[in-house]
């Protein structure tokens, strides 16, 4: 993760961006506000964003629909901050690309550390100067690790978030083995999947993207009472 991150903090609560923006800055990020869409649009306009803290209630847009907006463009990791109740804003947030949640109240100290672990995870699916690159081969796809690209039958990139390219390459690595949703908790190493409802929102973000039909999945199965299976078979270099 870099020391030097830059956070963008959207919120309406004036005293809670005050609050976040002094105790990251004393930590060593870099950190921007705004209060609305509005003006996180145009703090993205004019600057390179590492992650986006997003709060669900905002005035306007919701942060639910910026958050669907923000990743059909491009794949800066968000969290999101949800009422403490609000279980379907969590839900819908993780399905609509998030990478996070944090209920409110929250101690900023927590955000903190999520801050950090999705950082450290975005930073990990990036390339590592002249570290090998893993290449795998599937039913006409190429996952290129060293590069965090994941190229469709037909030469077409498709973006994935972090998340989503780690629990990938786990499946793929895995292929046409069965993995419960603890072993893919495990093996994708725990960062921003922290429940079995996380493994099943990811994947069906991935089908969303990769599956000719999503409801009738070729690639990523279910296997009941077991978990999910990678199909096609796999080659790597």
């Amino acid at each position: 993760m870099k020391s030097d991150a830059h956070i963008l903090i959207v919120d309406d609560d004036k005293g809670i961006r005050d609050l976040l923006q002094e105790f990251f800055q004393k930590r060593g990020l870099h950190v921007s506000v705004a209060s609305d869409g509005t003006e996180m649009e145009a703090v993205l306009r004019r600057s390179q964003v590492d992650l986006v803290v997003l709060d669900v209630m905002l005035p306007g847009k919701s942060g639910l629909e910026l958050c669907r907006e923000l990743r059909a463009r491009q794949s800066t990791p968000i969290i999101m901050l949800t009422a403490v109740n609000e279980t379907t804003d969590r839900v819908v947030g993780l399905e609509m690309g998030a990478d996070d949640y944090v209920p409110k109240p929250f101690d900023p100290r927590e955000l903190l550390a999520r801050i950090r672990a999705v950082l450290r995870r975005n930073s990990s699916a990036e390339p590592k100067g002249l570290a090998p690159r893993q290449i795998y081969r599937f039913a006409g796809w190429i996952m290129d690790c060293g590069r965090h690209r994941l190229i469709a039958p037909g030469d077409v990139r498709v973006e994935l978030t972090a998340a989503e390219f780690n629990l990938l390459h786990t499946l793929v690595r895995s292929a046409q083995r069965v993995l419960t949703r603890d072993q893919l908790i495990e093996l994708s190493g725990g960062d921003g999947i922290s429940y079995d409802r996380s493994i099943d929102i990811l994947v069906s973000r991935l089908r969303r993207k990769m599956e000719d039909d999503p409801r009738s999945p070729k690639l990523i199965q279910t296997v009941r009472g077991g978990g999910y299976q990678f199909i096609p078979e796999t080659t790597s270099e």
